[in-house]
């Protein structure tokens, strides 16, 4: 999917977002709002797997928006664990 930078602005209580290098836009009544739109728009443009997100408040009224996501990586191998015997003498006595 690789990275989007939403350029977002309040007025009038909304919050609008305007993508920086590209035309997706969104509106919504809330920051939190805004950014489930622009998460969808971004994965709608481009979707390869989990995205990680960025929100940086500027001002009270502007901020940047920054979805991204990477591949997920493989699933790693589950290797056996050794199990650890209670019998076994450590050398010494919790209790002298």
């Amino acid at each position: 999917m690789g990275v989007f930078t939403f350029v977002c602005r309040s007025s009038g209580g909304d919050w609008c977002a305007k993508q920086l290098s590209g035309d997706l836009e969104a509106a919504a009544a809330s920051t939190y709002e805004l950014q489930r739109r622009l998460v969808q728009l971004a994965l709608s443009a481009d979707s390869s797997g989990g995205v990680q997100t960025s929100f940086s408040l500027i001002t009270p009224s502007s901020a940047v928006f920054q979805p991204s996501a990477a591949e997920a990586p493989p699933p790693e191998e589950k290797k056996p664990e050794k199990e650890e015997s209670e019998d076994e003498d450590m050398g010494f006595s919790l209790f002298d």
